[in-house]
């Protein structure tokens, strides 16, 4: 349904985007994560044809972006971060205005903004002035008009944005319902918003996809390995050597009493190890040992770390 063939982006002599490359299939509700300045909005604007990429292409149901961006634009709907109103119009006003200029007939248009006012949940808004609503129901009109001309594709930046606890979950449930009908790219830096609400995720770090798969296989792929923290009281050195046969990484701080991090990463649990040949090796006395599993969140911090010090 869409493919993103190598682009690049620069703006000047910066390069906000690498070489990035990514399809998002039929009906799939695709999350594009990463953190403020990623390149998630930039990815989008290429997408949606709002700017040119530097080098490479977006298809849309086998339609180049760059040879006939006019017939991309009819099958997108595109949510900006800020959306599109015209606050000085009601509701109704604004969704026809849209219609007409998306070219929907008058029956079209009619018959559209009915079903699409239903769905977004905005019928007991319809006649209100939009600059007397809320930002939770400016966000379902914002996603209306996306909606209103009935397009395979929706684009959604940080849709989420600036939303208070209820309206962010109104807003994920109003998204999920949009996967199948539609070909959905949600973009944001929020790890709850894409966990809970895409089929597959994409990861982003400084213009670099740096992971692609679906929330639970990213999960799986670090399943086992386990946050540590060792409290104890010992000599320094000898028990930096020990535990460094186990583990790649240490983060000792603490001088008399020790507070040490680590990661456990083998499929062997080799806690108990640790701990006797800490105890009996090692001479020390143990306080505490606490352990935690890695999270979706570990598994993007770990990702984002690991290409920032690439990149150093």
């Amino acid at each position: 349904m869409i493919e993103v063939r190598e682009v690049n982006k620069f703006y000047g002599k910066f390069q906000a985007l690498y070489n990035v490359s990514f399809k998002a299939n039929k009906g799939e509700i695709l999350g594009f994560l990463g953190p403020n300045g990623a390149g998630k909005t930039t990815t989008m604007r290429i997408i949606t044809g709002f700017m040119p990429p530097s080098s490479g292409d977006c298809i849309v149901e086998e339609i180049s972006i760059l040879k006939n961006p006019i017939e991309v634009k009819k099958k997108i709907g595109y949510l900006p971060e800020n959306p599109p109103l015209y606050t000085e119009f009601t509701v109704k006003e604004y969704l026809y205005f849209v219609g007409k200029l998306k070219g929907l007939s008058k029956s079209e248009v009619n018959k559209r903004i009915d079903e699409i006012v239903e769905k977004c949940g905005i019928d007991n808004v319809y006649n209100k002035v939009i600059s007397k609503l809320s930002k939770g129901y400016r966000q379902r009109v914002g996603i209306a008009q996306a909606l209103l001309h009935d397009p395979k594709v929706i684009i959604l930046d940080e849709p989420t944005i600036g939303l208070d606890p209820v309206q962010i979950r109104e807003i994920r449930n109003l998204i999920k319902g949009l996967g199948g009908d539609h070909t959905v790219i949600l973009s944001s830096h929020i790890l709850p918003e894409v966990s809970q609400v895409c089929d597959r995720i994409l990861i982003i770090n400084k213009g670099k996809i740096v992971a692609e798969d679906t929330p639970e296989n990213l999960t799986k792929k670090l399943e086992g390995q386990t946050k540590c923290t060792l409290i104890l009281r010992g000599e320094r050195n000898k028990i930096e050597e020990i535990i460094s046969k186990y583990v790649e990484d240490l983060e000792i701080s603490g001088n008399e009493e020790l507070k040490i991090n680590f990661e456990l990463k083998s499929e062997e649990d080799l806690r108990p190890k640790i701990i006797r040949e800490v105890i009996d090796v090692g001479g020390a006395d143990v306080y505490e040992f606490s352990t935690e599993k890695l999270t979706l969140e570990d598994i993007f911090l770990h990702l984002v770390t690991e290409e920032n010090e690439g990149r150093q």
